[in-house]
C-alpha cells in the first residue's frame, strides 16, 4: 500500500494542485492513500522546521510530501515538493494533473477558510469551559495525598466540567512536589486539567526520541497502566520512526482483569476461572467487551464437572438484561474503586500483564493463546487500538476467525473516533482542558 502525506501552507497554490492530484489517484487506485496536513501560513515555517529536524530532512518550501512505509513500519521517506510529487506520479502511475487557475484559487480559499473555521470553533468551545479551582495547602501530607483522588472524581464536584488543582507546601522539597504532581497526573481522572495531556505528550515524545536514538533496533516496548495507554503508545511509535511499529504494544491486562472480576462475581466463581475475555478499543476510555470467546471453569451448575472442563460464558450467563444495562457500568465502577482505594493502578495486575506479553514475545505461548493488546499493525485504523491478537515469531496479528460486525462494529468505530480525537488534541498547541471521555 502506498500512503503519502501532503503538508503545506493552507493558502499555497502548489499545495492545492498536489492535493487535487492526490485525490485523483486515491479515487482511481485501490492501494493509494493520502493524508493531508494544511498548516496556517503564519505557522508554516515553524512547523516545517520541527518536522524536518525530527526526521532528519532538508526542505524549505511548501508543500512538503513524504511517503509512509505502511507495510514494514519505520521512518517515512521524503519525496520533496510539488514537482517531485508530479514526477513520481507520472513515472509510477502514468497520471498527471493541471487545474485551471480559477479552480486552484477556489481550493486555496477553501483550505484557508476551513483551517480558520476549525480554530474559531475550538476557541469558542474552550470559552464555554469554566474549571472549578481547588487549592490544597500542606499538599505533601498523607491526608492530602489520600484526598486528591476523591477530589478528582465525579462524586466530589458532580456539576464541574473540569477541576484545576493547585498544590502548595511551603516547607516542601521541590523534588517531592514534582513527584506528587506526576503521581496526581498518573491518576488521569476525568476532571483533571488538559495541561496534563500536554505534559504527558512532551514527556512521551522525549521517551520516543531517546528510544529511537539510543535503543537497539530490536527493542520491545510495552505501555501499561490505567491512563492514556493507547495515546502514550502512539506517541512513542510516532517519536521513534526507525523502530518497527510491531515492537510497541499497549497492554490492556488491567482492564481485562476488571472485566473478569465483575463476571466472576456474577457467576459465583474466582476471577482466575474466567478466561479469554476480549477488549476492543480505547483501553483508558471507550471500549467494547467481547464475550464470544470467553469461557468459565468450575461453574457451580446443576452438574458438577472436572476443574479442567470449561463452558462458554454466554451459555451459562442467562441474564441478558444485566449484560446490556449493568455489566459495563460495573466494570467502570471496579476501576474507580481501585483508584479511590489505593490512589494508584493495580500494580500486581499490571506486572502480570507485562510478564504475559513479554513471554508471548519470546514464544512461551501456543498459537491458539491470545491477548488483548494495542498495536499499530493489527487493525487498518492508523491508531493504536486494543484487539485480540496472537504472537508468532515476535509479530502480532489479529486472532484468526474473529469478526466484528453489526452493533459491535459501530461501537468500535466510536472507539476509533475517540482515539483519533485524543490524538488530535495532543497535536494542538493550545493549553486546553481535559474532557471527560479521556
Amino acid at each position: 500500500m502506498a500512503k503519502f502525506v501532503l503538508a503545506g501552507k493552507a493558502d499555497c497554490p502548489l499545495y492545492a494542485q498536489a492535493e487535487r492530484l492526490a485525490d485523483t489517484l486515491q479515487r482511481t487506485l485501490p492501494n493509494f492513500k493520502v493524508h493531508k496536513i494544511p498548516v496556517l501560513p503564519s505557522e508554516w515555517e515553524r512547523w516545517l522546521e520541527l518536522t524536518c529536524n525530527k526526521n532528519g530532512w532538508k526542505h524549505e518550501e511548501s508543500p512538503l510530501i513524504w511517503r509512509e512505509l505502511v507495510e514494514q513500519g519505520g521512518k517515512g521517506m521524503i519525496l520533496g515538493g510539488y514537482n517531485d510529487f508530479v514526477d513520481h506520479c507520472q513515472v509510477y502511475y502514468g497520471v498527471t494533473s493541471k487545474i485551471p487557475d480559477d479552480e486552484m484559487e477556489t481550493i486555496v480559499a477553501e483550505n484557508l477558510e476551513t483551517q480558520l473555521s476549525l480554530i474559531a470553533e475550538e476557541q469558542h468551545r474552550l470559552s464555554l469551559i469554566h474549571p472549578c479551582n481547588v487549592w490544597i495547602t500542606g499538599a505533601l501530607c498523607l491526608t492530602s495525598q489520600i484526598l486528591i483522588p476523591f477530589l478528582l472524581s465525579d462524586e466530589a464536584f458532580p456539576d464541574a466540567q473540569t477541576v484545576a488543582l493547585h498544590l502548595l507546601h511551603l516547607s516542601g522539597d521541590e523534588e517531592d512536589m514534582q513527584t506528587l504532581k506526576l503521581d496526581t497526573e498518573d491518576l488521569a481522572l476525568g476532571l483533571l486539567y488538559r495541561q496534563r495531556v500536554k505534559n504527558l505528550s512532551e514527556r512521551y515524545r522525549e521517551y520516543g526520541r531517546l528510544i529511537d536514538g539510543r535503543a537497539d533496533k530490536e527493542v520491545k516496548v510495552m505501555v501499561s497502566g490505567m491512563s492514556f495507554v493507547n495515546m502514550r503508545c502512539s506517541l512513542l511509535v510516532e517519536s521513534a520512526p526507525s523502530i518497527n511499529s510491531h515492537q510497541f504494544v499497549a497492554i490492556a491486562s488491567q482492564l481485562v482483569n476488571e472485566v473478569r472480576a465483575v463476571l466472576a462475581d456474577k457467576l459465583c466463581v474466582m476471577p482466575s476461572d474466567v478466561k479469554d475475555v476480549i477488549v476492543w478499543g480505547n483501553i483508558s476510555g471507550r471500549f467494547v467487551i467481547d464475550l464470544r470467546w470467553a469461557k468459565v471453569f468450575n461453574y457451580p451448575g446443576a452438574i458438577r464437572v472436572p476443574p479442567s472442563f470449561s463452558q462458554p460464558v454466554l451459555r451459562v450467563l442467562y441474564d441478558r438484561k444485566w449484560l446490556e444495562t449493568e455489566f459495563k457500568p460495573l466494570v467502570h465502577q471496579q476501576r474507580q474503586i481501585l483508584l479511590s482505594n489505593t490512589g494508584r493502578g493495580a500494580a500486581i495486575s499490571a506486572t502480570n500483564g507485562i510478564l504475559q506479553v513479554l513471554k508471548a514475545w519470546h514464544g512461551a505461548y501456543g498459537p491458539d493463546e491470545f491477548f488483548s493488546v494495542g498495536n499499530r499493525n493489527v487493525l487498518p485504523h492508523d491508531i493504536i487500538i486494543s484487539a485480540p491478537v496472537t504472537c508468532t515469531e515476535g509479530k502480532w496479528s489479529l486472532l484468526k476467525g474473529v469478526t466484528v460486525e453489526g452493533k459491535m462494529l459501530e461501537e468500535l468505530d466510536l472507539c476509533a473516533n475517540e482515539l483519533q480525537q485524543v490524538w488530535h488534541n495532543t497535536h494542538t498547541q493550545n493549553d486546553l482542558l481535559l474532557t471527560k471521555y479521556c
